[in-house]
């Protein structure tokens, strides 16, 4: 449960806007040497869900003048004004931060995370030009920008700043993630498979826009294809010749053979359980021709709260991810106030088309699924489960308390 709430707080990074990115480069850096290299940082992914899709960085090493710095842009600052407040509302600011590479590296070794570096191969001109960048973009004026999970994070910058500074001189590969032709959630999915409660927390929270197919440049908001990008990058030596980017590439920190215990008590466990107690206490009574009403209260109040949590994020926020997302038909906001209601022995006649209206509602969210509008967790399978039989019942008590 603990990881569904970070995954719900984390993943609602996303923005409407990004800063541009054509800042003036011409800064009074310091003049690297020629033995100075620019490499590309990719991190392994980690345990946590925060760390689950690995991280990207710059690191800039002058041997000579005794430089190793790493400029990473997933960095912020919770000291904000407003943080919080503005991290609720989709409104994140992060920042490109510097940091001296041997501490950078102590903190995914101590995660037992493994780092590659893919040494770019640049003329002295163009490292000095990179480096210039990256220093203008680091002073306090011109750092911030606007966070978007999938569409301007810390990966996806070290892209952007390759083509603004290197431009014409890079030849871009043309099938590179041409033929997965898979969809944002699925992107996310292959970093998931050990973190159930994740993945149903980013199920929840996120609608069917990450359900569209995304275009080979939207793969770049993962670290480990911003490698691949790289690795299939060239850079033009003449008009008609041209060379890979990457000189060589670097492990600095080795994989580890860690082996990662998948949890047993997953979401789909846990909410067929609530179902298995739902179907006996509604089993019982059918026998007994009563309601047990602690328990529509408890199914009506709990759908009702998630499902009005999730329409305030897509309608009072800047999370666009978190648009059209149709979780809200079965966790119906509306069952919030109907809840206490239910807490009555008797129930009004319109009750029973309130219930009508929430079958149909269910048998939507089948439909979505089956045709991939949107895709839902697994773990939504056993809620409409429960959901469908405990709404089936209390259509069938009006006909036991008519009698």
């Amino acid at each position: 449960m603990k990881q569904l709430i970070v995954s719900i707080f984390l993943l609602f990074n996303s923005l409407l806007f990004s800063q541009n990115l054509t800042t003036n480069i011409q800064s009074k850096s310091l003049k690297l040497t020629a033995t100075a290299e620019i490499s590309i940082i990719t991190c392994g992914p980690g345990k946590e869900l925060y760390t689950a899709f690995g991280h990207s960085a710059f690191r800039v090493r002058d041997p000579k003048l005794g430089i190793d710095k790493i400029y990473n842009y997933g960095t912020f600052d919770y000291k904000q004004p407003n943080f919080y407040g503005n991290f609720a509302k989709g409104n994140t600011i992060y920042f490109l931060g510097v940091a001296d590479t041997g501490r950078f590296l102590r903190i995914y070794q101590y995660e037992k995370r493994w780092v590659k570096g893919q040494v770019l191969d640049l003329q002295p001109a163009d490292v000095q030009q990179l480096y210039n960048y990256l220093e203008n973009n680091s002073l306090l004026k011109n750092r911030d920008y606007l966070y978007n999970y999938f569409f301007d994070n810390c990966s996806t910058r070290l892209v952007d700043v390759i083509e603004v500074v290197l431009g014409e001189k890079l030849s871009n590969p043309t099938n590179l993630f041409t033929e997965d032709n898979l969809t944002h959630r699925e992107l996310m999915q292959l970093y998931l498979g050990n973190n159930a409660w994740g993945d149903f927390g980013i199920d929840l929270a996120l609608g069917s826009p990450i359900d569209r197919k995304a275009t080979p440049k939207e793969y770049l908001f993962l670290p480990e294809n911003v490698f691949a990008y790289f690795d299939a990058l060239k850079i033009k030596e003449t008009i008609n010749k041209s060379k890979p980017i990457v000189k060589r590439t670097e492990v600095i920190l080795p994989e580890s053979n860690k082996i990662v215990k998948k949890s047993f008590f997953t979401p789909f466990i846990l909410f067929s359980i609530i179902g298995l107690i739902v179907v006996i206490i509604t089993r019982k009574d059918i026998q007994k021709k009563q309601r047990t009403r602690w328990l529509d209260f408890s199914l009506f109040f709990i759908t009702g709260s998630v499902g009005l949590g999730l329409l305030l994020i897509w309608f009072a926020t800047n999370h666009i991810s978190a648009a059209n997302n149709f979780n809200v038909l079965w966790a119906f906001a509306p069952n919030l106030i109907i809840s206490f209601i239910l807490l009555k022995k008797k129930l009004p006649n319109w009750i029973r088309k309130y219930i009508q209206l929430l079958l149909i509602l269910l048998a939507v969210v089948v439909l979505l699924w089956i045709f991939k509008y949107q895709i839902f967790s697994n773990a939504t399978l056993p809620i409409l489960l429960f959901l469908g039989v405990r709404y089936y019942y209390l259509l069938k008590h009006f006909d036991y308390v008519k009698n």
